[in-house]
């Protein structure tokens, strides 16, 4: 039987996973380019997990640069059937606060196009359903470990994803809370979408680290509260990765499981080889 594999993308302040055995570094060149980092992969109760850190260690990649497809691409040709983003957020609401978990069930995407959004193009077209973007299982596990560890948990809501890196005008903020937005941040979206046509199931574990601008204590908070925030999520998160990996199904998430079956549109003898080898771990088993 196929070992349970899954997928872990840091944010800020994440750049590796404790308690892993077996521990490797893997380097996956990819058809997109480099991922973030080199992989780090471990076993945990039994469950392979496979990190990237999502703006590499150190820090180095703006949420416009981070390399979405190549981390993507990668996770998917290692295996992953799921994905646990692990990302920072603001809060857009005044019962959420910083410290708080998120576990987000919708997105708006407010990017700005600078970001490669799919894995197709160039030769080949494809759509896949989008409608519910969250693997409704993987955020129960999500938000059940979260809530075990003693954290306040905010189940369902919307992120929105901004291009950054400059955080909102305030008339921003305020508009996105009149959307009824939940949190926002910079890094989900595309990694939500191109998770989708891999067919890999993905929930996001949101920290909060600070309210948005909106909020009327938002010019005292400093600096150093919010990266001691920032550290306080970041072994949070941890603890909750570490109880919810071992819970995923041996059985792929119906939600992804077949989601790219129908979605290429264009003619097969017309696709050019190059993109269908590039494709070949996503859409393989399609193929003849």
């Amino acid at each position: 039987m196929k070992q349970r594999t899954v997928g872990v993308i840091g944010g800020s302040g994440l750049y590796g996973m404790e308690g892993l055995q077996d521990v490797e570094e893997i380097v996956v060149p990819t058809p997109f380019g480099d991922p973030s980092d080199a992989i780090l992969s471990g076993v945990l109760d039994g469950v392979r997990l496979f990190f990237i850190p999502r703006h590499g260690r150190g820090h180095r990649f703006t949420p416009s640069e981070v390399p979405y497809r190549a981390n993507v691409w990668a996770l998917k040709a290692l295996g992953a059937d799921w994905c646990i983003s692990v990302s920072a957020v603001g809060s857009l609401r005044k019962k959420v606060h910083p410290g708080h978990v998120v576990v987000p069930d919708q997105f708006i995407d407010r990017t700005k196009g600078v970001r490669a959004s799919s894995f197709f193009g160039q030769g080949i077209v494809g759509h896949v359903a989008f409608g519910d973007p969250i693997s409704p299982v993987l955020a129960g596990i999500l938000a059940t470990a979260a809530d075990e560890v003693g954290a306040k948990v905010h189940v369902g809501g919307t992120y929105v994803c901004m291009e950054g890196p400059q955080f909102s005008t305030r008339a921003e903020s305020e508009l996105y809370r009149s959307w009824g937005a939940r949190v926002i941040g910079m890094t989900n979206l595309p990694e939500a979408k191109l998770a989708r046509e891999a067919e890999i199931a993905y929930a996001t574990l949101a920290l909060v680290t600070d309210f948005d601008c909106w909020h009327p204590e938002h010019d005292s908070v400093t600096v150093e509260q919010v990266v001691a925030t920032l550290n306080a999520n970041v072994a949070l998160a941890r603890q909750i990765v570490a109880r919810a990996a071992p819970r995923v199904p041996e059985a792929l998430d119906p939600l992804v499981d077949g989601a790219a079956r129908f979605a290429v549109m264009t003619a097969p003898d017309r696709i050019p080889e190059d993109r269908r080898e590039a494709l070949r771990p996503i859409l393989g088993k399609y193929w003849a």
